[in-house]
């Protein structure tokens, strides 16, 4: 039976005196979609860096798809796609031009590399816009032409770095059916991503990175249940009074000057405790827990936020 594909045991990576991956341990299961979740500067982007044989590790020991990524980079290439966040196609050439050129690194011959090509472009809808430049498509039609490439090898597994950053809705759900697509057909895919929308609709586990390391780790609806709770109340109220006001109504909570954010399974109930405080508020919102209450749980600070220095 196959490994798993990635497994990761302390590792570490830092630029001079900043301390960018702080002894993360994590393991990626075969045929899963699996999520790096944190703010910016968390140490998302130089793990997967780590993991795509772009950037050697400090410390520590790592496996992906059974190989070394510092012991064999070549053979580990080869079994890899990697879709970067920044769009780096060649825009003076046409679609099929950048999947042919692409194709050669790995050593694909010309039938074969443009029988896949177009089968790829259908794929990702754009068969139809083989022959224009990469300069003439949007943004949204760059990122699928960019997840096609990184294909072209038939991939285990695919890494990508933010991969609906910039996009318009509709092209955000397009990049995402394809993603469901990959999961289904076997392939592992791994994602970094600050949209907490996205990482609830594709991944099967997540894991929290802050500071470099590993806050908490697992399926995104069991981590919410657990460490949440349901639902979240939202309220206004004068700072000196917004503390004990938030105890009041649950012990999972947060204040962030006039805002108090109260975590527990019923919104209804912690209502009923904010009114029995004594403490005058008003009424922000009631809702349903997600992601990013968890993180701010973990936490204290929003997923949006930049890491402290």
């Amino acid at each position: 039976m196959a490994g798993p594909a990635v497994l990761a045991q302390g590792l570490r990576k830092a630029y001079g005196s900043r301390v960018a991956v702080d002894g993360i341990s994590l393991e990626v299961r075969r045929g899963e979609c699996f999520g790096f979740l944190g703010p910016n500067g968390a140490g998302k982007t130089t793990t997967m860096r780590m993991l795509a044989c772009l950037s050697e590790r400090d410390a520590g020991e790592l496996a992906v798809l059974g190989i070394d990524p510092d012991g064999d980079p070549r053979a580990l290439k080869a079994r890899l796609g990697v879709v970067p966040q920044e769009v780096n196609l060649d825009l003076e050439l046409t679609v099929l031009e950048n999947m042919l050129v692409y194709a050669r690194y790995f050593g694909i011959k010309a039938g074969p590399a443009r029988e896949r090509a177009m089968e790829l472009l259908r794929f990702v809808d754009l068969h139809e816009r083989a022959d224009d430049t990469v300069v003439k498509l949007s943004g949204g039609m760059q990122r699928r032409l960019q997840i096609a490439r990184a294909l072209i090898n038939d991939p285990e597994m695919i890494l990508l770095d933010e991969p609906t950053t910039g996009l318009d809705p509709q092209a955000r759900r397009m990049v995402w059916e394809r993603l469901r697509d990959l999961r289904a057909g076997g392939t592992s895919v791994v994602i970094t991503t600050h949209y907490m929308d996205e990482a609830e609709r594709l991944c099967d586990r997540i894991v929290v990175i802050d500071h470099g390391r590993v806050v908490r780790e697992g399926a995104p609806a069991a981590l919410v249940r657990e460490e949440v709770g349901a639902e979240v109340l939202e309220l206004r109220t004068e700072p000196p009074g917004a503390a004990a006001l938030a105890a009041a109504i649950s012990p999972s909570h947060l204040v962030e000057g006039e805002i108090v954010m109260a975590f527990g399974d019923s919104a209804h109930d912690m209502r009923a405790r904010a009114d029995g405080a004594g403490t005058p508020y008003e009424m922000v919102a009631e809702r349903r827990a997600t992601l990013e209450d968890l993180f701010i749980v973990l936490t204290g600070h929003s997923l949006r936020e930049d890491s402290p220095d």
